[in-house]
């Protein structure tokens, strides 16, 4: 991070914070892997198949203060 490098950061840290802060959520986010495009897709179907489950009482859902207790005590 010599020269160039350099030369940004400090033309980067003159921005204004709002500026900065667009810039470092910019940069941040380029470090993130590749998002599968099929994903959100996948999950969409998932979260259907589930709601289809608990409608036709195929499954049991757990009330969430019973899960939010339980993972409570397993962070303790």
């Amino acid at each position: 991070m010599r020269t160039a490098a350099k030369k940004i950061e400090n033309e980067a840290m003159r921005l204004p914070p709002r500026s900065r802060a667009r810039l470092a959520e910019r940069l941040l986010a380029s470090l993130d892997e590749p998002v599968d495009p099929d994903a959100a897709d996948l999950w969409v179907a998932e979260a259907e198949r589930r709601a289809e489950e608990l409608a036709a009482g195929k499954v049991k859902g757990i009330p969430a203060e019973k899960v939010l207790r339980r993972a409570r005590a397993a962070l303790r």
